[in-house]
């Protein structure tokens, strides 16, 4: 399942080519938020990903063992995604993420966001946490 590359030179770069990526950072989120979901409802959740990115990164994230696609022999066919066991992982660290960026934005004197950000700023990560 897990594609063997070119081993990195160290593990912050083993991070980033996992999670490098515009949309990989919402798309696990939104997977550790809600919990197992089809295409069209990760589409919805992330309004101005197109449907090719879309594709393209939950294949890359399947392939590093971060998603498990789920296919379900019925008409029309089914999709289902969710994290996997080490995808889990990745809670605190996107809840740790959201709090950094949190900070970053009142060191910059930015009270608010400057642009709304569905997936990242109303997850609930309390319960993953304790």
């Amino acid at each position: 399942m897990l594609k063997k590359k070119q081993a990195p030179v160290c593990a912050i770069t083993a991070a980033l080519d996992v999670l490098g990526g515009k949309w990989k950072i919402f798309i696990l989120s939104a997977l550790a938020q809600r919990g197992t979901m089809r295409f069209g409802q990760l589409q919805r959740h992330i309004p101005r990903v197109t449907q090719k990115m879309l594709t393209q990164q939950l294949r890359e994230l399947e392939e590093a063992g971060l998603v498990q696609r789920r296919i379900y022999a019925e008409v029309p066919p089914r999709v289902e995604y969710s994290l996997t066991a080490h995808g889990l992982t990745l809670r605190p660290v996107l809840s740790h993420l959201r709090d950094w960026g949190q900070l970053h934005q009142q060191v910059l004197g930015q009270a608010e966001p400057s642009a709304p950000c569905t997936v990242v700023e109303n997850m609930a990560f309390a319960a993953a946490e304790a």
